[in-house]
């Protein structure tokens, strides 16, 4: 019964790890910007996927953070710091899609 409370705990404080950024899923945002002119699209796509890069070095390092501080204290940091990105990811993820399929139809 004690091995089996150790494990479940465990396995709760891994689950509140922050995910790497090759782990998050898009958001759709489905035809949003077929509307938008494609120099606009373009220049828009750019700034995102800059926006993207940034977000995912910084859940990289949440994530690294995290595997650290669950070895040595039991608490994910990214659950106290909020340092944790996964939603901005996929949002930005699934208007990088958004914006790349626009360009396609240019």
């Amino acid at each position: 019964m004690k091995n089996a409370l150790i494990f479940m705990s465990i396995a709760v404080l891994i689950s509140a790890c922050a995910k790497r950024p090759d782990a998050i899923s898009p958001i759709s945002m489905g035809n949003v910007f077929q509307s938008t002119p494609c120099n606009t699209a373009q220049s828009m796509l750019n700034e995102e996927r800059a926006s993207l890069a940034a977000m995912s070095l910084a859940q990289n390092n949440a994530a690294n953070g995290d595997a650290l501080t669950v070895f040595l204290i039991g608490v994910p940091a990214s659950a106290v710091t909020g340092s944790d990105k996964e939603g901005n990811i996929a949002a930005s993820k699934g208007k990088v899609i958004a914006l790349e399929n626009r360009l396609l139809s240019c």
